[in-house]
């Protein structure tokens, strides 16, 4: 009997309207990607073409590389990061 292993990969919290980047760059040369559905496959729309897509959420997850900005709500670090500059 063959064992079967599975890979977990963290849920990436997101919002409409955040900007990510992926893991490969579009064909049209931008790596920015604008979230603009959320649920069990995320709609995403090329920031450079206007070009739409949908990702699986576990695809998502996988080829999420980072946030080039957020619009969702604060999070307690930022709010610590403002309560020490004043």
């Amino acid at each position: 009997m063959m064992d079967m292993v599975i890979f977990m990969v963290d849920v990436v919290p997101i919002c409409i309207g955040d900007i990510v980047k992926l893991k490969k760059p579009h064909p049209c040369g931008v790596n920015e990607w604008e979230v603009t559905k959320l649920g069990m496959d995320i709609g995403l729309t090329c920031v450079g073409c206007g070009r739409k897509m949908r990702l699986m959420r576990y695809d998502f997850d996988r080829r999420f590389r980072g946030f080039i900005k957020r619009c969702g709500p604060k999070t307690n670090s930022e709010n610590d990061d403002k309560n020490l500059t004043k």
